[in-house]
């Protein structure tokens, strides 16, 4: 089981997954998403796939189902995608053009762009407005814990949330996908319009975007279904 997290979190969204997995066994492995462009961290993850041997199941959160769309296509151990509230691209999308195909989210208004320069350029980088991030990312968790995971969020550069798709794995390996009908960070119907498209098995239930942190037993069920029908 491979798990990637999407912009604005790190890989400890995953904890509980992660514990109910290897819990029945599983090996898991969620590596860092960089978050520096769709390509570069699609090209990122799938170096860690080529290290693993054996059947794959690659997870993938928010903008984390656009990296793994791309990350999987041409590995053949990769047998099932799961997306969780997730961007599932068509080549020649981006993540934010999809995210204006339906109406519902509030991230667009909820964002905080800031300045960077690192050893490679500048750009900018793209924050959830600390006081929005409850409301917007994760409104089933509390309140206590949503301003930690807001001090604490990384960013995704604006440049490659813009970035088009080049690969779309969904087309020819079987995927999941879970639908959160209270996301308020990637639109429900935009969530439907893309698992339909793919003909993902999907399921939905009330979560907010952080589904595999507020229901980490659907989303580990699922994980496993997947699993099950593939490997």
């Amino acid at each position: 089981m491979v798990l990637v997290h999407g912009a604005f979190a790190d890989a400890s969204g995953w904890n509980d997954v992660v514990d109910r997995l290897q819990h029945e066994g599983y090996p898991v492995v969620a590596p860092p998403n960089p978050l520096r462009g769709l390509s570069n961290d699609s090209t990122y993850v799938a170096s860690v796939l080529k290290s693993i041997e054996g059947p794959i199941v690659l997870a993938g959160h928010s903008y984390g189902g656009a990296v793994i769309s791309g990350a999987a296509a041409g590995n053949a151990n990769v047998k099932a995608l799961v997306y969780v509230a997730a961007f599932m691209p068509d080549k020649g999308e981006s993540p934010a053009e999809l995210s204006e195909k339906f109406p519902g989210s509030e991230l667009g208004t909820a964002i905080r762009p800031v300045p960077y320069t690192d050893g490679t350029g500048s750009g900018t980088d793209l924050y959830i407005q600390n006081d929005r991030f409850h409301g917007v990312f994760a409104a089933d968790l509390p309140e206590e814990q949503t301003r930690i995971m807001a001090t604490e969020q990384r960013p995704v550069t604006a440049a490659g949330f813009a970035e088009k798709a080049t690969a779309a794995a969904w087309k020819t390996i079987p995927s999941w996908f879970l639908v959160a009908r209270q996301d308020k960070a990637i639109a429900p119907d935009l969530e439907r319009f893309e698992a339909e498209r793919a003909k993902s098995h999907t399921i939905e239930i009330d979560s907010s975007h952080v589904a595999m942190m507020s229901h980490p037993d659907v989303v580990a069920h699922l994980i496993r279904q997947a699993a099950g029908a593939t490997c």
